[in-house]
């Protein structure tokens, strides 16, 4: 399974509305800590599960449902968080 469709995957626990993934491996090519394979990503995911949840609380969840991709298949990964209001609010 390719490294974007298991993220969806194992993100799918949050039951989100929406789950935007981009690889922005190849604009990181040659950086030294792409060296050992791990992709860049930037993840944007709405949910409902995130309510009453801080931002460092909410990156947490995602790292954790994420799992060991973190240390291999993921180098470095930017997440915007959001329930469905608060993204609504800002688009």
């Amino acid at each position: 399974m390719h490294t974007v469709d298991l993220m969806r995957h194992k993100l799918s626990v949050f039951e989100p509305e929406e789950i935007k993934i981009v690889d922005e491996s190849a604009r990181h090519a040659g950086h030294e800590g792409a060296k050992g394979g791990g992709g860049h990503y930037f993840l944007t995911i709405i949910s409902r599960q995130f309510a009453n949840q801080s931002t460092l609380t909410r990156h947490r969840l995602v790292y954790g449902a994420l799992g060991e991709m973190m240390f291999k298949d993921i180098h470095a990964l930017s997440v915007k968080a959001y329930t469905p209001e608060e993204f609504n609010l800002i688009h």
